[in-house]
């Protein structure tokens, strides 16, 4: 027998009689491959990870690619072909998209990220980066005596668990600088970008009540500024305010609104005039775009207005039709005015008890009976006058709209039959065996079974059942060509997640991946191109962030791992993982299979790896 060796041809006979056999090459093949692995494991790694044969898609819109994506001290190192030895740890991509990290522009994690460092619900749903204190709400700047008025303000206008809040925040500082340097302490799984609320900043300076009553003298607008400017100079993204009238939805502890609801136009300007002379900083508005258009002409700087959508904000309010304000926005773009409409992509449905309902505040009568101790609204539920007025209302049509809002202006709007009243309301679920039977069925039907009012029934079963019994409202749909038309048009930001808000009522946090699989893949609205750049790129360059939304070389390696096809919402559940007990509605996720952020695996399929690689973004930049 003959071979070709390294020698040329030689017969098995004259190898044996040189000493060599089969075994004896077997064993040289091993200690090689021994030697080469000791070298390889002895050698320092190019990359810390490899994400290796994805499909990229990087959220600049470029079209999609096959790459690997090298990853090295939390930024990306290379993209392209790179070998597996080379990487410490190697993710294996083949037949999944790789994505930038979503950036989540309307949250109110200001507390939740001190006891959650994921800021779920919007870590499950591939978000790597939130901007909290939206709304004009938060904890800073705070005296430790307000402390207390503080949470309760959260607690009413954002239903926040009371309880977390003072088991879970650190309380750590009172001026703005001090927020900014505990949250930089805090562990943190996301990236963090955080306005200043303008309600916090007003009270500390002028006092709560007096601050509702009246304008601020001219020291006082004076020390706000300067006040504002020190913050920014911090790191502060900008201020962040709520417009919302005498006739706001989201109100204070007490039932009155806000501060910024009734605050000045010159008191406001003069906020967007620290921002002018910085040279820094954006505005978050909720309120008439009037008020956007003077912001954003007076500062020079960005605006996010909320809100842009086809029907209703993520309270169910009547939104101005979408064209309209595609239209306006468009045209103050053309006029220099730099105005981001955040759009609602999502459909909003509310499951609530009567034990935490407040978002029945448009009606004066509702609002007063949902404030107070739980013994004190029981009272009021039973008082017969007031039902009476509760039953007046509701047979003029002018009760109120789960979220925000009166039937009767809905209606004339157009909301028809999708207004989401009390007689559109579901039993969900109930705590008492004896009240099993009601599940599923409307209070409408009970009502007409029971030869009641339908207020009567509302309210006699939430007493029977301690207020723990669940009601429904019905999702309002959203027509495709509608949703198609807001979010593809020039300015339109996906999200309005409120995160960390409203957490016993609703779960919008899931919002990019119902936007993902129910609007891009099923629906068909845009590409996945111009969905990551929408999610991610966009906002990001909306919110002043510095080097993050978008893969490419050099840039923070936040980044998503995901199975297009398998991409859907998990349903709703109950979980008792907050501070103190208190529980939450959430949302998971199927078909992620990795999430990064700054290079670390935060979560690998729906499971938390405890990283906390999260950065506090000031100046959106770390």
């Amino acid at each position: 027998m003959q071979f070709y060796g390294a020698g040329g041809m030689e017969t098995i006979p004259k190898r044996r009689a040189r000493g060599y056999s089969g075994h004896t090459a077997a064993r040289a093949s091993v200690a090689a491959r021994i030697a080469r692995k000791a070298h390889l494991e002895a050698t320092p790694k190019m990359f810390d990870t490899i994400i290796r044969g994805g499909t990229v898609i990087d959220g600049l819109r470029t079209p999609r690619f096959r790459a690997d994506i090298g990853i090295k001290d939390g930024r990306v190192a290379s993209i392209g072909r790179i070998h597996n030895e080379n990487g410490a740890r190697v993710i294996d991509a083949e037949g999944l998209i790789v994505a930038p990290g979503f950036v989540d522009l309307h949250t109110h994690y200001d507390s939740q990220v001190y006891w959650d460092p994921w800021c779920s619900i919007s870590g499950w749903h591939g978000v790597t980066s939130v901007v909290i204190g939206n709304c004009g709400f938060g904890f800073a700047p705070v005296r430790s005596e307000d402390q207390e008025r503080a949470m309760l303000t959260m607690a009413r206008n954002e239903a926040v668990p009371m309880e977390s809040m003072r088991e879970g925040m650190a309380w750590d500082w009172e001026t703005y600088p001090e927020f900014l340097s505990s949250l930089e302490r805090t562990p943190k799984g996301v990236n963090l970008l955080s306005y200043v609320g303008l309600n916090p900043l007003m009270s500390y300076v002028m006092g709560l009540e007096e601050a509702k009553g009246r304008s601020a003298t001219e020291a006082e607008r004076d020390e706000m500024c300067r006040l504002f400017e020190e913050a920014l100079q911090a790191g502060a993204c900008g201020f962040s305010v709520q417009l919302g009238g005498e006739e706001s939805v989201q109100r204070d502890y007490d039932g009155t609104p806000m501060i910024t609801d009734l605050m000045s136009e010159d008191d406001l300007l003069a906020f967007a005039g620290v921002m002018g002379k910085v040279g820094r900083g954006f505005a978050q508005i909720s309120g008439p775009f009037e008020a956007a258009e003077k912001v954003a002409a007076v500062s020079g700087r960005p605006v996010i207005w909320n809100l842009l959508a086809p029907a209703t904000d993520q309270h169910g309010q009547n939104t101005p039709p979408h064209r309209l304000m595609i239209e306006k926005l468009d045209e103050a773009n053309a006029k220099g005015l730099r105005i981001f409409g955040q759009a609602l992509t999502v459909d909003v449905g509310f499951e609530f008890n009567l034990e935490d309902w407040n978002l029945y505040d448009s009606s004066p009568i509702w609002r007063e009976v949902t404030i107070g101790t739980r013994e004190v609204r029981m009272a009021k539920m039973r008082d017969g006058d007031v039902r009476q007025a509760l039953r007046d209302e509701f047979d003029a049509g002018h009760g109120p709209i789960a979220g925000g809002g009166i039937e009767s202006q809905m209606k004339a709007a157009g909301g028809g039959a999708n207004v989401s009243g009390i007689a559109q309301l579901t039993v969900e679920e109930v705590e008492s065996p004896e009240l099993k039977e009601y599940e599923g069925h409307g209070l409408a039907e009970i009502a007409e079974r029971e030869g009641k009012h339908i207020i009567d029934t509302f309210l006699d079963l939430s007493l029977a059942d301690d207020l723990q019994a669940t009601f429904v409202t019905p999702p309002r749909p959203t027509d495709p060509a509608a949703m198609a038309e807001v979010a593809n048009s020039s300015v339109a930001i996906p999200g309005v997640s409120d995160g960390g808000a409203h957490t016993k009522f609703i779960t919008l946090g899931a919002y990019p991946t119902e936007f993902l699989a129910r609007w891009v893949r099923d629906a068909g609205i845009m590409d996945l191109e111009q969905a990551h750049w929408r999610l991610a790129a966009y906002p990001a360059l909306a919110a002043g962030f510095r080097d993050r939304g978008c893969i490419r070389e050099g840039a923070p390696a936040d980044i998503v791992v995901y199975d297009y096809e398998k991409l859907e919402m998990l349903p709703i559940e109950k979980a008792w993982d907050f501070p103190a007990g208190a529980w939450r509605r959430v949302r998971k996720a199927e078909g992620y299979r990795y999430t990064l952020v700054n290079g670390e695996v935060t979560f690998e399929d729906r499971d938390c790896t405890g990283a906390t690689p999260g950065q506090l973004l000031r100046h959106g930049s770390a």
